[in-house]
């Protein structure tokens, strides 16, 4: 079978692997669609493991399964979570369910034909697939996952305002998310192409990158009570601080790389009850909740899909997202081509 063998962003090798063959636990899944994610392309947190196939937004079809899985058989359709916690132990308990330190066994990469599903993962990590939801559709549960945990921790709720930095995909997301609880939404990006994303996908007011702080308040009536940090920017840090109401919060769902230095202002956070958050990844209720989101239509992905490409052309997938000109949402269908 063929895999995407990562080395570096512009340096992706199409290799032929040994097709593996299921335990009596686990279950080789057919991979029809992959979402290349921007942490796909974050090369300082993935080059220390290259080369490795990546690829963990997945929709896939049962091909075999082991002798003891029960409920699942050959042609179901399902999402594959890239990990699951343990849910006993005390991060899981309190619901920091990324930190869990008991997670030994993660899915590899999708960026191939076929997937091995190992035991834990076909226990806790996998989910069918409604009819009413396509390969393509699928591969946004996980992303939209964590974006539904992001907004959790923030404290987001109806009737309050989000600043969202960054109109990219995952910006986009929760565009859409912020909307459908009722809150106003404002986004700000540099790219005028990505704000008129933003404004057809609900955003109530665009607003250009520049002198961000000042502009603000005329769109929200004030500053915003969450904001969501969906680039990595610099400038954007410093809008971010700026633009924060108080007894808000600013997250952190996008970082600077470890080279940067971010100062927070605390002296001046320590008397508005401003919440510094991060978020990294999602849980099994934050996966559930997205696939239902998805399911019932209340958040639609389908505008979002600007490219679907066969295997071999991941390379050129991944200069489309590194460029961020042409594209949105990248889907890699290992099946075609």
């Amino acid at each position: 079978m063929k895999v995407a063998v990562w080395h570096n962003n512009r340096d992706i090798r199409i290799e032929e692997v040994p097709r593996p063959t299921p335990g009596p636990r686990e279950m080789l899944v057919r991979v029809m669609s992959c979402g290349i994610c921007g942490s796909d392309l974050v090369e300082w947190y993935r080059l220390p493991r290259a080369p490795l196939v990546q690829g963990h937004e997945v929709g896939a079809e049962v091909a075999e399964v082991g002798a003891v899985v029960a409920g699942y058989r050959p042609g179901d359709r399902v999402c594959v979570a890239p990990k699951v916690p343990c849910l006993e132990c005390q991060y899981c308990r309190a619901g920091h369910y990324p930190v869990c330190p008991h997670v030994k066994v993660r899915l590899p990469g999708a960026f191939a034909e076929y997937i091995l599903v190992p035991e834990v993962i076909v226990e806790r990590g996998t989910y069918r697939l409604p009819a009413s939801l396509s390969y393509d559709q699928s591969t946004f549960i996980e992303p939209l996952a964590c974006v539904v945990r992001a907004q959790r921790l923030a404290g987001l709720a109806m009737g309050q305002s989000a600043l969202i930095l960054g109109s990219g995909m995952s910006g986009l997301l929760h565009v859409k998310l912020a909307r459908a609880r009722g809150c106003r939404v404002a986004v700000a990006d540099v790219n005028p192409e990505r704000l008129a994303l933003a404004r057809a996908n609900g955003a109530d007011f665009t607003l250009d990158a520049a002198d961000l702080p000042a502009r603000l308040p005329a769109a929200l009536g004030g500053k915003a009570d969450v904001v969501m940090l969906c680039t990595s920017a610099l400038t954007a840090v410093a809008d971010a601080w700026r633009c924060v109401d108080k007894g808000g919060a600013v997250v952190f769902f996008a970082v600077p790389g470890p080279e940067q230095q971010v100062t927070v202002p605390l002296s001046e956070f320590w008397t508005q009850d401003i919440r510094v958050l991060t978020a990294y990844y999602c849980g099994p209720p934050d996966l559930a909740e997205s696939l239902r989101l998805l399911a019932t239509g209340t958040i639609a992905v389908e505008d979002m899909i600007t490219h679907r490409l066969p295997l071999q052309e991941i390379a050129r997938g991944f200069g489309l997202v590194r460029e961020g000109r042409e594209s949105l949402k990248v889907i890699i269908r290992p099946q075609e081509g």
